[in-house]
C-alpha cells in the first residue's frame, strides 16, 4: 500500500510538472510586490493632488472655451456671435488677430466650416478628457497640437520674443500626462482597468 501511495504521488507530481510546462502561468502585469513600493510621503501627496488640480483647471479652460463660444455666455463671446446662433468660433481670431509668417494661411481658413468643427470638437474632447482624467495620452497629443497651432497665429507674441501661455500650457499637458495625473481626483484607475484599454494601451 505504501509503495502504491508513493507511486501515485510521483505520478501526480510528474503530471503537475507536465501541465505547468504546457500551460505556463504568466505573472500578473498589474501585481506589484509591496516591498518595492515606497510609502508616499507628504511631498508626494502634495505633488499628486497639485497635479490633479492643475489637470482639472486646464480641462476647465478648454471646456469653458467650448461652452462660451457655443452658447455666447457673454465672457469672450456675445450671444449674437454664438456658434448656435450662426457665429463662427474661428473667424474673428484668425481673420483679425493673425499676424506673422502664417497670416495668409490663417486668413484663408478663417470661418471655414471644417475649421470651426475641428476647433470646437477639439475643445470639447480635450476638456472632457482632462476633467475626467481619461484618454490622457490622446488628449495630451491633441491639446499640444491645438495650443502650438494657436501659438503660430500671432508671431512673435505681444509681450515676449517667443514664449507665451500657449507653450506653457502645452508643456504642462505633457507633464500631467507623464505624472499620470488622471489617477487622482479622476477616473484614471477605473479607465485603465477596462478590458479594451488593457488591450490597447494607447487609450490610456
Amino acid at each position: 500500500m505504501k509503495e502504491a501511495k508513493k507511486t501515485s504521488g510521483k505520478e501526480k507530481t510528474m503530471s503537475e510538472i507536465r501541465e505547468n510546462r504546457t500551460n505556463p502561468r504568466l505573472p500578473d502585469p498589474d501585481f506589484v510586490h509591496p516591498e518595492v513600493v515606497a510609502p508616499e510621503g507628504t511631498s508626494g501627496k502634495v505633488a499628486r493632488y497639485t497635479a490633479a488640480v492643475l489637470r482639472l483647471s486646464l480641462g476647465w479652460v478648454f471646456l469653458w472655451a467650448f461652452l462660451d463660444k457655443t452658447f455666447g455666455l457673454g465672457n469672450a463671446t456675445e450671444s449674437k456671435d454664438a456658434w448656435v446662433n450662426g457665429g463662427s468660433p474661428t473667424k474673428g481670431f484668425l481673420a483679425f488677430a493673425a499676424e506673422g509668417p502664417f497670416t495668409d494661411f490663417y486668413h484663408s481658413i478663417a470661418g471655414a466650416a471644417w475649421a470651426d468643427w475641428l476647433f470646437m470638437l477639439g475643445l470639447l474632447g480635450i476638456g472632457v478628457a482632462l476633467v475626467l482624467g481619461v484618454v490622457t495620452r490622446i488628449a495630451t497629443g491633441a491639446g499640444v497640437l491645438m495650443l502650438v497651432l494657436m501659438w503660430t497665429v500671432v508671431l512673435p507674441p505681444a509681450n515676449n520674443p517667443f514664449m507665451d501661455d500657449h507653450l506653457v500650457y502645452a508643456g504642462l499637458l505633457v507633464l500631467l500626462a507623464a505624472l499620470g495625473a488622471g489617477h487622482t481626483l479622476g477616473l484614471g484607475d477605473w479607465w485603465e482597468r477596462l478590458p479594451i484599454v488593457r488591450r490597447h494601451r494607447w487609450l490610456v
